[in-house]
């Protein structure tokens, strides 16, 4: 029986027309949103009191082991300052929630229940260490399976949020997965570790680093890469702009190139001009009331805009308020991941769009030729 994976908690500021804070000594402030990314599912909110208030210290979640006790605090079934106790049970968890996001779980024992999320978990010195986030739950409650966002992550994220109300994340030009053991045998390798490249964006950075599909990025800026998710986080903290050393593993010998990393949002601006030159259409973010309409997660396919009828999707039939949801068994988490996807196409390739027909509701797939 397949796991279920919830938010411990149903509120966000996103959207809220009004937000308080209630503090510990029963003190209640207005607050403002200062900034949300979605993409981590935190936010920073904002109160103004006019005498100090104490404050968590953020500690080092990097040098958290396996096995390390630790306390989540949260406001549980309604209960606030609810304290409970257990042990980080692993780390790096990924692929737990939206794929599209960036993860890199703490998984803990610590009981975690509807209210949790958005409370800190501490470890014996009183440092927080992570935010509780998630839950893997067949009924909805406590199961001994919780999910924390690392410190680290989450003050970093702070703190891009606090300076420019959003996060700016970099964008290296490539689609990764994760090295088989099968893969890794047949590589030459003794384990399976890296990111092996399944395609590289024309015109990216890593195209333009002499990156190329099949190479196996081994370490990015000095540092080992588990898998592609440790990558795909490694590379959107990474300052826009900066040179990056990147290793790969490219015919049983490694060996590092330098890539100028660009932004995500530079690049989508780019990508998405070869969307509609090679698609034949242009697209928007799905609304709240068309999510809500058609049943859709949060963040899931982009609504066409605009057709041209001798264009490869106009073609196949689809029409302006169609939603696409897939690529070829790929997930189109937004804008920016459709606009990564097309970047890999090949010229006369054939391929399968699962969309939604705006006007019956209902999905299909309809075949295609990139021009």
């Amino acid at each position: 029986m397949r796991r279920a994976i919830s938010s411990p908690t149903i509120t966000s500021p996103m959207g809220a027309t009004k937000i308080e804070v209630l503090l510990a000594n029963g003190q209640q402030y207005p607050a403002r949103v200062v900034g949300t990314d979605p993409k981590t599912d935190l936010a920073v909110l904002k109160i103004d009191a006019k005498e100090p208030l104490p404050f968590v210290t953020c500690g080092d979640s990097d040098i958290v082991e396996v096995g390390d006790w630790v306390v989540a605090i949260g406001h549980p079934r309604g209960l606030d300052q609810t304290v409970t106790h257990g042990i980080i049970s692993a780390k790096h968890r990924r692929g737990i929630t939206d794929p599209s996001s960036y993860q890199d779980f703490l998984q803990t024992d610590a009981a975690i229940n509807p209210g949790n999320s958005g409370g800190p978990l501490l470890n014996l010195r009183g440092e927080v260490i992570g935010v509780n986030a998630a839950i893997a739950s067949q009924t909805g409650g406590f199961e001994g399976i919780g999910f924390a966002i690392p410190s680290n992550m989450a003050v970093s994220v702070a703190k891009a949020l606090i300076a420019h109300g959003k996060v700016e994340r970099a964008w290296l030009g490539v689609s990764v997965q994760d090295v088989t053991p099968k893969l890794a045998t047949s590589f030459g390798m003794k384990a399976p570790k890296g990111a092996l490249i399944a395609d590289v964006a024309k015109g990216g950075p890593a195209e333009q680093a002499g990156i190329s599909r099949g190479d196996v990025i081994m370490a990015y800026g000095g540092k080992d890469m588990a898998d592609a998710g440790a990558l795909r986080n490694a590379v959107a903290t990474t300052p826009v702009g900066q040179d990056v050393q990147v290793t790969i593993l490219r015919h049983g010998q490694q060996q590092t190139l330098t890539a100028k990393v660009r932004s995500v949002a530079e690049a989508t601006k780019t990508l998405l001009s070869a969307v509609k030159a090679r698609l034949g259409v242009e697209v928007r973010p799905v609304t709240q009331r068309e999510a809500a309409r058609y049943d859709l997660e949060a963040q899931k396919g982009v609504t066409i805009t605009w057709v041209d009828p001798k264009g490869t999707l106009g073609k196949a039939g689809v029409e302006v308020q169609d939603i696409m949801l897939a690529i070829d068994g790929k997930p189109i988490q937004g804008v920016e991941r459709l606009a990564e996807l097309v970047a890999t196409l090949q010229p006369e390739q054939q391929i399968a769009v699962l969309a939604l027909d705006h006007r019956s509701g209902e999905t299909g797939y309809v075949q295609a030729v990139i021009d």
